[in-house]
């Protein structure tokens, strides 16, 4: 496969010069004339978005369903980076569900703390899938007639913005452009649907929100193998409710993975060799486990150095998400375009800065932090008792 290279440009005119500003141009040509695409299909037509629209609603069922559906449909097409990427950020979301009932959060939070922030993580989840997945599967309809299909984007809901990214990819093949175009169209469909939800929102603002970013969890962690164990690099957002901040961490999660060709290929590896649960046992067995084995009700005490067990000390409790969180349904998203202004394409300009990924030491040292957290929270209750 062949893996994008991080090019460098002296000025930022200069790297807009080229299919950048084509595309800006033509963006903004939508914005000035609006749509004026003919949604009048035929038979055939009617007959795909149906079943793309019965393929999208059967594989988003859960964090596990759309995980697998991502890493399934990347497997097919290599040359859509974003599947991949996706695949791995989803894995994320559902270990982020399976830790409110884990080892700590469970402790920490209350029960119904514990429901609305799994509410919220599943309905962005569930958000992304239902927007991107029928991009994908129209793209695999297109690459199997020989002819872009991507008029009828809109018959998905799909934000104009990917319109005209689509087909300037089928034009270009330009895969940079169009993952990172992705990583743009879902956290600002994401930001339009349910950041500025005022329901949602209020989930924001409650103690769960602050204490995942007090305790540093927001880790975005990808696994590859190295020498027999596996290994973990990636980011850390500090600053989920900041739409450009998102759009930019996913920028560099993106350079990451696929920067460096050796620890993709590993990565993939992983990947194709660990199905997805929701427990964080599919990366690290040695440190969780999916049954549970302290004692209710007894004082945690902080066993874990270094993201090691201590001689004898009890492994950390991560549940597989079907045995954490039930399916629930959604509500239908508003129908609305997040698109309207082309200076959304300034994102894709490339930054030739290289990224750290190294992760592996701030994660630990919050799983201490949250270990000793939950420690002090359980000594103070017991003394008041």
């Amino acid at each position: 496969m062949r893996i994008f290279k991080i090019t460098k440009g002296n000025t930022k005119s200069e790297k807009i010069s080229g299919e950048l500003l084509q595309l800006k141009n033509e963006l903004q040509k939508k914005l000035t004339m609006g749509s004026n695409a003919d949604l009048s299909l035929n038979a055939t037509e009617r007959l795909l978005i149906e079943e793309i629209t019965r393929m999208t609603h059967e594989l988003n069922i859960n964090n596990i369903t759309r995980t697998k559906a991502y890493l399934d449909f990347y497997k097919k097409h290599s040359d859509i980076h974003w599947a991949f990427l996706g695949h791995l950020v989803s894995r994320n979301g559902g270990w982020n569900m399976t830790d409110l009932k884990g080892e700590f959060l469970s402790k920490l939070l209350t029960e119904d703390e514990q429901e609305k922030f799994f509410i919220f993580l599943e309905r962005g989840n569930w958000l992304i899938f239902q927007d991107v997945f029928p991009q994908l599967l129209l793209y695999e309809t297109s690459l199997e007639l020989k002819e872009p299909l991507f008029h009828l984007l809109p018959c998905f809901s799909v934000s104009t913005f990917m319109d005209s990214v689509w087909n300037f990819f089928w034009r270009t093949g330009n895969r940079r452009l169009l993952t990172v175009s992705l990583i743009i169209n879902e956290q600002s469909y994401l930001e339009k649907q349910l950041m500025i939800n005022d329901q949602q929102n209020q989930i924001l603002k409650t103690i769960e929100f602050s204490l995942q970013d007090v305790l540093s969890l927001n880790h975005i962690l990808f696994p590859y193998d190295q020498t027999g164990e596996t290994k973990l690099t990636g980011q850390t957002l500090h600053h989920f409710t900041s739409l450009p901040e998102r759009i930019e961490l996913g920028k560099r999660m993106y350079a990451l993975l696929y920067s460096n060709q050796k620890r993709y290929e590993r990565s993939f590896q992983w990947a194709q060799r660990n199905p997805h649960t929701g427990s964080r046992t599919d990366y690290w067995p040695g440190l969780f486990k999916r049954v549970k084995e302290t004692i209710p009700g007894r004082l945690y005490n902080p066993q874990v150095k270094n993201c090691k067990l201590k001689s004898g000390a009890a492994h950390l409790y991560s549940p597989e998400l079907q045995f954490a969180w039930k399916d629930i349904v959604h509500n239908a998203p508003v129908q609305a375009d997040w698109f309207n202004n082309v200076d959304v394409v300034d994102y894709l300009i490339e930054n030739p800065k290289s990224v750290d990924g190294e992760i592996q030491h701030a994660y630990c040292k919050s799983l201490e932090k949250l270990a000793f957290t939950t420690f002090a929270k359980k000594a103070i209750f017991l003394r008041k008792g």
